[in-house]
């Protein structure tokens, strides 16, 4: 299976980029798989740690190498050969999506299926080419692309241009993607190992994926029994809450994972609330499997009538609910109305700029301050808590109620 090696956790803290990249390059050395994997990167395989396969699979060029690269005197510098397997394509994320329908669905055009995965900025994918990614759909293209760098808030001193939190809201318009967005290698081996075999075993549906990975490094847990249907689906609770006296859930996925579980701590050790946190994988799955569940009950008024999945995990917990992410509120707002108590939604709306991570998501309200207090008000708005409290919280938390919106920012 591709995720037994990152079943087990890691103690190094190491990005969910480099994870993937792992993942490929065992992919390319299976024996019956590898020859078809078809890695593809418009100019930024060093930015994502993709280099070694320079040397190990070479760069496909149909005349060959006809150059002396100038990085030559690098142990894994550019190799372009006949047979090449990688597609380095240049700063062209048109070409890289012109390869990526051709491999993805060669397996109806010329009876030979291709795994692509194309690898690009997160920010120059559904935005910048976003007519060719709908072509791709329509044309029931098979493959993964993989939205690197990901975030609002996670890659450092970008600024506005580089700074994605719409790449999931624009994937979710696509029918046939999957869109997820994981926080852990085992989350991220689950979906990959589950997309190749929904795409080329022997379900041989037409669809294809979009995945979110990062570049900012953090401990890779080990999986627990039992995760998998809930990262598949789009939601599990990954970190039950220490003991309190009131209770809430906290939703996050991908980086903002990290930022919930400190507002855990927060939250036992100051104000005596038990919150559990849940890796929210895939919002887009969530309103998907609600909205189906919904067409079934009304079309089938006689019969048992279906409950989504978000109401079956979150049914059972107890307190009001604090959802955030690295992206517009859109994404985790496509579950609200499945909701059944006070539902606060954190994201960055507003355009992104250049800073730390740490200031950035201040500015943005998503770190695990914002994400606390938004629980406290929670509780404040099922009667739980107090505006006294409230306004405690704000001093003791360092949050600025007079700041600009950081959507008009």
């Amino acid at each position: 299976e591709v995720d037994a090696e990152f079943s087990g956790g890691s103690q190094q803290a190491v990005s969910t980029t480099m994870v993937f990249t792992r993942i490929l390059r065992n992919l390319i050395r299976d024996k019956e798989l590898g020859p078809r994997i078809v890695p593809i990167i418009p100019d930024e395989a060093r930015t994502f740690g993709m280099d070694p396969l320079f040397k190990e699979v070479g760069i496909y060029n149909p005349l060959g190498q006809r150059y002396t690269p100038v990085d030559k005197e690098l142990l894994l510098s550019y190799l372009e050969k006949v047979d090449g397997q990688l597609l380095e394509e240049g700063i062209t994320e048109a070409g890289s999506m012109s390869s990526f329908q051709a491999a993805g669905t060669s397996y109806a055009t010329w009876s030979e299926p291709m795994v692509p995965f194309y690898t690009f900025y997160s920010m120059f994918g559904p935005q910048r080419t976003g007519d060719q990614v709908w072509a791709f759909g329509d044309a029931r293209g098979r493959g993964f692309m993989m939205g690197a760098t990901a975030g609002r808030t996670t890659l450092t001193g970008e600024g506005l241009q580089h700074d994605d939190g719409q790449s999931h809201v624009l994937a979710s318009t696509i029918p046939n993607v999957l869109a997820y967005d994981p926080a852990f290698a085992y989350e991220l081996a689950i979906i990959v190992r589950e997309g190749i075999d929904r795409m080329y075993g022997e379900r041989g549906e037409d669809v294809f994926y979009y995945v979110t990975i990062y570049n900012e490094n953090w401990v890779q847990p080990p999986k627990a029994d039992g995760v998998d249907d809930g990262v598949l689906r789009g939601l599990y609770r990954f970190a039950e809450a220490p003991s309190g006296s009131r209770r809430v859930q906290l939703l996050a996925s991908g980086p903002t994972v990290q930022q919930a579980l400190r507002a855990q701590r927060v939250l036992a050790e100051k104000y005596d609330v038990a919150a559990d946190v849940w890796s929210a994988t895939s919002f887009q799955q969530l309103r998907n499997d609600a909205l189906d569940a919904e067409r079934w009950n009304r079309l089938h008024p006689d019969a048992e009538q279906r409950i989504p999945y978000v109401r079956e995990c979150l049914g059972p917990s107890v307190g009001p609910i604090v959802a955030a992410t690295d992206y517009l509120k859109a994404v985790p707002d496509m579950i609200a109305r499945w909701v059944d108590r006070p539902f606060t939604v954190l994201g960055t709306d507003g355009f992104g700029r250049s800073d730390t991570r740490e200031a950035l998501r201040t500015h943005f309200e998503v770190n695990a301050e914002h994400i606390a207090y938004a629980a406290l008000h929670g509780l404040c708005l099922d009667g739980a808590s107090t505006p006294d409290e409230l306004k405690r919280a704000i001093a003791d938390l360092g949050i600025d109620p007079e700041r600009v919106n950081p959507l008009y920012a």
